[in-house]
C-alpha cells in the first residue's frame, strides 16, 4: 500500500487542480496569473494533506485520520484564502470564501472518486 503513494500524491494533485481550476472558470476567475495561483497554491497544500491523512490512515486507522482530515482541510481554507487574499487579483467572491468553494468542490469530487 505504501508502495502506491508516489502515484497517489500525483493523481490526487492533478485532479485538484483540474477541479479546482475548473471551478475556479465557472467562478469567473480570468486571469492567467490568479489562475496560476490556484495551481501554486495547490502544489503546496495538497501533498502535504494528502501524505498526512494517508499515513496516519494507513497506520493508524480511520478513527484518527478522519478528524486530522477535517482538521486539515479547515487549515487549508483558511491558508489558501489568506494567500488568494494576498495575491489575487480576483474579488468577484471573498478569497476566503472563493477557498472554501474551490476546497469543497475537489474534496467532494475526491469523496465521490474514492468511494465509487
Amino acid at each position: 500500500m505504501l508502495q502506491n503513494l508516489p502515484l497517489i500524491l500525483v493523481r490526487c494533485l492533478l485532479l485538484t487542480i483540474l477541479i479546482e481550476g475548473v471551478t475556479a472558470l465557472i467562478l469567473g476567475v480570468r486571469s492567467k496569473k490568479d489562475l496560476l495561483n490556484t495551481v501554486l497554491v495547490n502544489l503546496i497544500t495538497n501533498p502535504v494533506v494528502v501524505f498526512s491523512v494517508f499515513t496516519v490512515g494507513y497506520f493508524f486507522g480511520n478513527r484518527v485520520r478522519m478528524p486530522l482530515e477535517y482538521a486539515e482541510e479547515i487549515a487549508v481554507v483558511l491558508i489558501e484564502g489568506l494567500i488568494y487574499n494576498k495575491v489575487m487579483d480576483y474579488r468577484k467572491i471573498n478569497p476566503f470564501l472563493l477557498s472554501l468553494i474551490l476546497n469543497g468542490a475537489s474534496y467532494a469530487c475526491g469523496f465521490i472518486f474514492n468511494k465509487g
